[in-house]
Order: C-alpha cells, then structure tokens, then sequence
C-alpha cells in the first residue's frame, strides 16, 4: 500500500479540475497543466479533493505508480497556484549573465558567450550573479535550471562556475596538500 497515495489532494477554490478518460486537466491562476494518468490509477474528484487509487488489476509496481501519481497531481496543484522557482548561483571573475529577448546569454570562462533559448512557459530573470527560473511546471523548471548548471558545473578546487543557490560543493586539496610536505 502507498503511504502517499491514500492521501487526498485538497484543492483550493481557485482552481478548476477535470477529468477525462485518463487525462487531468487542473487549471488554476498561474494557468493550465494536463497530465496523462496509467491506466493501472484510478482518478476521481468529489467533495473538493482529488482522490487517487489503484485499480481492481494489481501489477507489479501498482503501488508505486500510485503514490507517484498522487505526488505529480499535487504539484500540479502546487504549480497553478503559487508556482515554482530555482534559483542558480555563478561563481568566478567575470562569470556574467544577461537577457536578451527570450535569450540568456552567459560568460562563464569560455572563448565564446554561451546562449540558451527560453522554453515556452518559464520565465528566466538575472540579478548579478543569481539567476532564477519561474514556471508552473516543477518538472521542467527542474530540467531548466539542471541543463544551465551542466554549461559550466561547479568545479572541485576552487569553486568557480554554476551552481544551485545554497549548495555545498566539496573542495578538493590543491596539488601542494595533496603531496605533503617533500623534506
């Protein structure tokens, strides 16, 4: 049994649901997401909750596509609602990052600027050296902030390059601690 799945989703009065054959469509403030649901998941919306369960066919990883389900939905709900934010952090001399038009342009130690194409849907905006990505869809603001991160990651001796706001990157010893003293 899912632990996560029994849990209904409350959903707020702003919000609309609708459920079609295996689609849910949930359209709130922030704007509209659709979700294709197994067909191993039973969906139903009454009393102002959604609520997820399995069907009469019990497969091998039923459970676990419950609670997935359950969890995606919610952040559906979530994402129409309040929506979601990363937020990336540069590191380095002269690591710049700007907007033109839909396209950021990054100068991340490279002979050459580094332009990335906004996706349809997410807005991308630059303070300094932070640079945040908003969007309804938690999954793609995910993807969006894990492929600028992966154009200049952060490396292990000094730090330099993109990294999430608040996160720890292991240093490594230089080549001079490394050896130890050679007398």
């Amino acid at each position: 049994m899912s632990r996560i799945g029994k849990k209904p989703i409350e959903i707020p009065k702003s919000v609309e649901v609708k459920i079609e054959n295996n689609t849910v469509v949930i359209k709130g403030p922030k704007g509209e997401l659709s979700r294709e649901v197994r067909p191993e998941i039973n969906v139903e919306f009454r009393e102002e909750k959604i609520f997820v369960s399995p069907r009469r066919s019990k497969g091998k990883n039923v459970s676990a596509f419950w609670g997935l389900t359950r969890a995606l939905l919610a952040n559906m709900v979530k994402g129409v609602t309040d929506g979601y934010e990363k937020k990336l952090e540069m590191q380095g001399i002269g690591y710049k990052a700007r907007l033109e038009g839909k396209t950021l342009i990054l100068s991340v130690g490279f002979s050459h600027e580094v332009n990335f194409e906004t996706p349809e849907g997410l807005e991308i905006s630059v303070d300094k050296k932070i640079i945040i990505i908003t969007g309804i869809d938690n999954q793609q603001v995910g993807l969006v902030a894990a492929k600028i991160r992966k154009i200049k990651p952060p490396e292990p001796y000094k730090g330099k390059g993109i990294r999430y706001l608040g996160e720890n990157v292991r240093r490594k010893a230089g080549k001079k601690m490394a050896t130890g003293s050679a007398t």
